[in-house]
């Protein structure tokens, strides 16, 4: 049997010969019981050592692929015909197969090219250089729990101490935390609201109540419970901005009935009309609020990096439970972040961010205006990342989404944020990713492809 192997000079030779060997052994290059060239004979013809050739055929016979005849050699083992991978080629669904995605609409994005990346990778090589050995304390570095504390006393209008603030790897991770710690309670969500905390409810078999949003965001719970999740700020998905006296009436009922408002206040930084509204934490100072903050829309959706702020009367109890916690955050991330806000960087950078997205948005509504026209509404535009489009009466939420994924546009439904008696006629566009430049092409093109289907539709109607 005559072998021939060719050496990639990037790895050893004996993982070389044992690789190549493998594969024609998979492949059914080669036949089964057929005996393999001598360790000296292929040693011989390759040029290598005995030594080389023997490490291959150890690893090729401890996996299985070969076996050993005492005083006759190596053998290849018998297989089925449909052992291992199959010699014919398999056909693989590819992205090339399906529509390129060229503008991107989704929601939860943020423009990354307007990320500070030379001034992050400045601070990060700097760190690097520092004594990154030990892990951090598990609630969180104490560096960027102070300037998590600073941060929202100057711009939320509430004061904490540091032992008040934790930080985790996103809303998910340090809602699934909370929920560990209050045990089998009942909660409530607003509905529709954010399916993720729904998931972690539901993960963790608590009794959920989906309490119906009005004209001023959530609602107060009918039935009694002890965590009310609501995002108040900009709610999610609809996009309304909760006034000041529905904060009022939720507080007063958190008071009353001895529950904890879960405020998920994920992008308040971005507000585009009227004064800020005051959160419910600083309303009532920590006193019923849980507050939830995070750097997704203000950095970037890969710095998994989030925080929780509790109420003082249950720091001591939360820390008793998990006194044996280890923290699951990048100690270098949670450094640079806290570098990056003592240096002003990321004051500086909101400030830029929300300008920008204050154009975006400005662009997007006025293309929806002009192109799509008064059959569309939009609404829930007054803060955040994301407008809801509200469909005229021939067009539904999946048309919309699947015909726009035809032409290229990434867009997301509202139904799926819904528990109970889903809608169809609204969809969800966001600006955070997508190109100034580009808003008003995209509406465009959504627009051709909308009003063809509809054209197309009212034919087929006239012919029946």
């Amino acid at each position: 049997m005559e072998i021939t192997i060719t050496f990639s000079n990037k790895q050893p030779k004996y993982i070389d010969i044992y690789e190549q060997l493998k594969s024609m052994i998979i492949k059914q290059l080669l036949t089964a019981n057929e005996k393999l060239p001598s360790k000296r004979y292929l040693s011989s013809n390759l040029n290598v050592s005995i030594h080389t050739v023997k490490e291959a055929y150890e690893q090729l016979a401890s996996e299985g692929y070969i076996y050993s005849v005492e005083r006759s050699g190596y053998f290849i083992s018998p297989y089925d015909l449909d052992w291992g991978i199959s010699p014919k080629k398999i056909e693989r669904k590819t992205l090339d197969s399906a529509t390129k995605i060229q503008y991107d609409f989704k929601n939860g994005q943020v423009d990354e090219q307007a990320f500070p990346l030379k001034e992050w990778l400045k601070i990060y090589k700097k760190l690097l250089g520092s004594d990154m050995v030990p892990t951090g304390h598990w609630q969180g570095e104490i560096s960027l729990r102070e300037q998590i504390a600073l941060y929202v006393e100057k711009s939320r209008g509430f004061s904490c101490d540091l032992d008040q603030v934790y930080v985790y790897s996103g809303t998910q991770h340090q809602l699934q935390e909370l929920c560990r710690f209050f045990g089998n309670v009942k909660v409530a969500i607003e509905e529709p609201g954010f399916k993720r905390a729904t998931t972690i409810f539901q993960q963790n078999k608590l009794a959920i109540q989906h309490v119906p949003i009005d004209e001023k965001g959530a609602t107060k719970p009918v039935e009694p419970c002890q965590l009310y999740y609501i995002t108040p700020a900009h709610q999610f998905p609809l996009g309304g901005v909760m006034p000041i006296d529905r904060r009022i009436t939720l507080l007063k009922w958190a008071t009353e009935n001895n529950a904890y408002i879960i405020e998920d206040d994920y992008d308040s930084e971005f507000r585009y009309k009227g004064n800020p509204i005051p959160p419910l934490a600083q309303i009532d100072q920590l006193q019923r609020v849980i507050y939830f903050g995070t750097f997704t829309k203000t950095l970037m959706p890969s710095v998994r990096i989030s925080y929780m702020i509790l109420p003082k009367p249950l720091v001591d109890k939360f820390n008793t439970y998990y006194s044996e916690q280890k923290t699951t955050v990048s100690k270098i991330d949670q450094l640079v972040i806290a570098d990056f806000m003592r240096s002003g960087i990321y004051t500086r950078h909101i400030a830029k961010m929300r300008t920008l997205y204050r154009r975006k948005r400005e662009k997007l509504i006025e293309s929806l205006n002009s192109i799509l026209g008064p059959q569309y509404e939009i609404i829930g535009d007054a803060a955040g990342l994301h407008i809801v489009l509200k469909l005229p009466d021939w067009l539904n939420e999946k048309q919309a989404v699947q015909l726009a994924q035809e032409a290229g546009v990434a867009i997301d439904p509202i139904s799926t944020s819904y528990q109970q008696n889903p809608i169809n006629n609204l969809v969800m566009i966001g600006y955070g990713a997508i190109p100034i430049e580009l808003i008003e092409e995209a509406v465009y093109i959504l627009s051709n492809k909308w009003n063809t289907f509809h054209l197309m539709s009212v034919r087929d109607r006239a012919k029946i």
